[in-house]
């Protein structure tokens, strides 16, 4: 008797290896037609994974997602808590992640919170659960939350273009300096893509903001009063105002008659050289999110020399004939620039 139950027990796990297996590639299969927009498609292919496999939970999470794309956003909900019922405690970061935005979306933005937050207790390292988040919290118009949020997000994966474009539009109002850092850390990890192109054209707003030419030897510099230094002489956490301040009278200085025959690439380059040795001179001083984790990457940036490819990477859309001629004459900068990036070792310093 123990045999032959032995027997069936090595049976049933053989048979249910094989069909996790199959499954496993059918949904490989699926996502290759997501991916081609086939997403009803994709959705039939997940649908006969799941026949053989019916906890299957590479195909859950899949076919949310693709549910996701075509707006099923209750069946999203329903598929999520069945994959949460039978995986109660692994794999499922994506799975919470597609359960909150589906909830999001249905404006139900408060329970989309507690799945975020429920989510993040599991996973606490997993960088795309507080970048949701923190689209709810912007949903719900609350800056300092949502901030917050991608700030943690970009602690974990430095890389995540969405972090970074999330503070940047964020922080464009209220503190210049780390939108322009966020702006160009963003065009490092995502160049040449439309969102890259709209960030440079607000990092370029950005640098002069602030600043008009009113006539042929007149320049007018408006200053927002909330980035001056506090008259009680107490820092704040991400504290930019002096840097802020050298910022406008430096971009003023590129209607200067010395400056306004270079090109525009050289005159970006004076500028984010100018923030750089700001950022170098402040950082004993200030503390905060930005001065600990964003200041010290172009700090370093600058102390190495680095700062003329950034700027050409930054202006590698702008497609003029000096952007073009420097491309095609120094690559070696470029992979240096990249090496370097690739290799930078973040943290809170």
């Amino acid at each position: 008797m123990k045999v032959k139950t032995l027997l069936f027990l090595l049976l049933f796990t053989g048979v249910y290896a094989q069909n996790q297996a199959d499954a496993d590639k059918l949904v490989e299969e699926g996502i290759v037609l997501h991916d081609k927009g086939d997403y009803e498609g994709a959705i039939k292919i997940y649908d006969n994974a799941l026949s053989l496999d019916k906890d299957n939970l590479f195909a859950l999470i899949e076919k949310s997602l693709t549910l996701n794309s075509i707006k099923k956003f209750d069946e999203v909900i329903t598929i999520s808590k069945h994959a949460i019922a039978t995986h109660p405690n692994s794999g499922l970061e994506n799975i919470y992640v597609n359960y909150g935005n589906a909830l999001d979306h249905l404006n139900k933005t408060e329970e989309a919170l507690k799945i975020y937050e429920e989510g993040i207790r599991k996973f606490p390292d997993y960088y795309q659960l507080y970048f949701n988040k923190g689209i709810c919290y912007a949903n719900l118009n609350n800056s300092s939350e949502a901030i917050s949020c991608f700030q943690r997000s970009l602690a974990i994966n430095p890389k995540h273009p969405g972090s970074l474009n999330a503070i940047g539009i964020l922080e464009s109002n209220s503190n210049r300096i780390p939108a322009v850092l966020a702006f160009s850390r963003f065009l490092i990890v995502e160049p040449q893509t439309n969102r890259s192109k709209k960030n440079f054209e607000n990092l370029k707003g950005l640098l002069m903001k602030g600043v008009t030419q009113t006539g042929e030897k007149a320049i007018t510099i408006n200053i927002d009063s909330s980035t001056l230094p506090d008259s009680t002489g107490v820092k704040k956490e991400n504290d930019f105002s002096s840097t802020d301040l050298i910022l406008s009278i430096t971009a003023s200085l590129d209607f200067d008659k010395k400056n306004i025959k270079k090109t525009e690439v050289e005159n970006f380059i004076r500028k984010i050289e100018v923030i750089c040795a700001s950022l170098d001179e402040g950082k004993k001083e200030n503390q905060g999110f930005y001065w600990n984790f964003l200041a010290p990457y172009f700090i370093e940036m600058k102390n190495k020399k680095l700062i003329e490819p950034f700027a050409y990477i930054a202006y590698v859309d702008a497609e003029t004939d000096d952007v073009v001629k420097w491309h095609k004459k120094n690559q070696n900068k470029l992979d240096d620039f990249y090496e370097w990036s690739k290799n930078y070792k973040w943290g809170f310093k």
